[in-house]
């Protein structure tokens, strides 16, 4: 059955043409047959060298009709910093004991947020949470005195972004249930946190290619003409 849900999902698609954003998200989106509410993903090819400290693109941004991933939020944080992370929401909260769980293999969280007090802490976890991505970062917002917010945030439609060797940049920017104007919004709005980081030293084209895609379902390439429009 799968093999012919994913045969049917690829009908009369041309693997070489491109499309609009509008037409693309439409494609991805009536393609997306899983049983499960699917992942709509953006991957984007830039024209950039990560090895370059200055063209290592890395940071976050607010999806405007947020993610549809309910994210689980860990915080290190003690005393009346700590309360605030409670209150705001964050799943797992506190500092040493926090600390042994990560070190014993208990990472049941998406994000990690922290308050500069705690970066002694942390430092012995780097080896654990730096692979995974999750050591928290000044730069990402994930570093703050205002756990609050960064909770808030986090829980509320932020997705993180970081070029890959090879220059690309994955995200999902929603889920095969939100409407296509959703999908559409989230997707702009993604292309554009991206071009604000534009690293100066980019020569040429600095967008090479974007491809749309649901989880199980194909991609679609999407015209870098209409993307860099609007």
């Amino acid at each position: 059955m799968a093999g012919k849900r994913i045969r049917k999902a690829y009908e009369g698609l041309n693997s070489l043409s491109s499309c609009g954003v509008k037409e693309a998200v439409k494609i991805v989106k009536e393609r997306a047959t899983a049983k499960f509410d699917e992942t709509i993903e953006i991957a984007m090819n830039l024209n950039i060298d990560p090895r370059k400290s200055d063209q290592n693109i890395r940071g976050v941004t607010q999806l405007p009709a947020g993610t549809g991933k309910s994210l689980r939020v860990a915080v290190f944080a003690k005393g009346a910093k700590a309360e605030e992370a409670k209150k705001a929401g964050a799943d797992l909260v506190g500092d040493d004991d926090l600390a042994e769980k990560v070190q014993a293999g208990e990472i049941n969280f998406d994000r990690c947020i922290a308050t500069p007090d705690m970066m002694s802490v942390l430092g012995k976890l780097a080896r654990v949470l730096g692979p995974r991505g999750l050591m928290p970062n000044p730069k990402l917002g994930t570093v703050t005195l205002d756990v609050a917010e960064a909770v808030k945030a986090a829980k509320s439609g932020q997705v993180e972004f970081r070029a890959e060797k090879a220059g690309i940049i994955h995200a999902g920017i929603g889920k095969a249930s939100f409407s296509e104007e959703d999908l559409e919004k989230n997707l702009r709005s993604f292309v554009d946190a991206i071009m604000k980081v534009k690293p100066t030293g980019v020569k040429g084209s600095y967008i090479k290619k974007v491809t749309l895609s649901s989880t199980m379902g194909p991609s679609v390439t999407i015209e870098i003409a209409d993307l860099t429009s609007a």
